[in-house]
């Protein structure tokens, strides 16, 4: 074989074998909101809009993906109480610059005061609280 040939299969075996090898990234979403109260989820992306979910208490909202060359981002809008009447916008996962990410895991919990945030090792903090609308 001459050298293209080997250059191209090399990169046809990384590419094919890339999702068994790099794992996908994801976002999990609970709702530690009280009882009765939903919370709605809506999220976007630079490729996708996810749609609406509702979630009751205790329920979670989960998806993994790829990050793109170039740049990844969810842009998330969540909205609880009487009529939807708190809300928060926020990027719940971002990245860029050339930097690709494998297996980050980004965690959101909904609460009464607002969204807490952790990657899984430590305690979930405070990151935004509610706006009332």
């Amino acid at each position: 074989m001459n050298r293209f040939s080997c250059f191209l299969l090399t990169i046809a075996l990384i590419v094919g074998s890339s999702n068994a090898i790099w794992e996908k990234n994801s976002l999990h979403f609970k709702s530690s909101l009280r009882p009765g109260n939903t919370l709605r989820i809506r999220c976007l992306s630079n490729d996708d809009d996810l749609g609406v979910h509702l979630l009751s208490p205790g329920q979670t909202y989960d998806f993994s993906f790829h990050d793109s060359i170039l740049k990844t981002y969810f842009d998330c809008t969540l909205d609880q109480g009487p009529n939807f009447s708190f809300h928060a916008s926020f990027t719940a996962y971002k990245s860029g610059g050339g930097i690709i990410r494998y297996g980050k895991t980004n965690f959101w919990d909904a609460r009464e005061d607002g969204m807490y945030f952790t990657h899984g090792q430590e305690a979930p903090k405070l990151e935004y609280k509610w706006i009332h609308v």
